[in-house]
């Protein structure tokens, strides 16, 4: 019986070796998961989510002006009465070419950052981005986008939103 019991000696070793390198794979694996996962509730949740509602803010702000307003900044919060396009046709939808007087930057915390002359400026992470289009007579479509400056994690796609409403002319 002595003799059995010391030709197994050493197979414990083996089986927990075995064991672990089994574990480890697993636990990789689910790591890489976990990492996307991570990644991907930052970007679409928490990002997008903030976008949409700086998009909304911006909306709302723009849609307080009256019709033939065409003069307030509405770069600054709340709208100077001077000094800017207020609902004046213009502005674009891209980032990555502001229309000066069409845009402005937030931090990450979502506060307004003053801006030299449409120029980013330090410390921005969202940007805004306006326009103000005439499809007929008596209606204005404004258009806002928000994006991020940049995402979390490799997957490349930045988060943004894009909110639309129409204004129609008083009279």
């Amino acid at each position: 019986m002595h003799r059995k019991l010391t030709t197994q000696s050493g197979i414990a070793l083996v089986e927990t070796l075995v064991a672990l390198a089994l574990l480890l794979i697993i636990v990789v694996g689910v790591m890489g998961m976990t990492m996307t996962a991570i990644a991907t509730t930052e970007n679409q949740g928490h990002l997008a989510a903030r976008t949409a509602e700086y998009a909304q803010d911006k909306m709302e702000q723009l849609l307080a002006l009256t019709w033939g307003d065409s003069t307030s900044d509405t770069t600054v919060f709340p709208a100077a009465n001077s000094g800017g396009q207020g609902l004046a046709v213009g502005g674009n939808l891209s980032p990555s070419a502001p229309v000066s007087g069409y845009a402005d930057y937030l931090d990450a915390s979502g506060n307004l950052l003053a801006s030299a002359g449409g120029a980013a400026p330090n410390g921005w992470f969202y940007i805004r981005v306006w326009q103000v289009t005439n499809p007929s007579t008596n209606l204005k479509q404004i258009s806002v986008l928000t994006q991020t400056k940049s995402d979390v994690g490799p997957q490349g796609a930045i988060p943004n939103s894009t909110i639309v409403a129409l204004k129609t002319s008083p009279f």
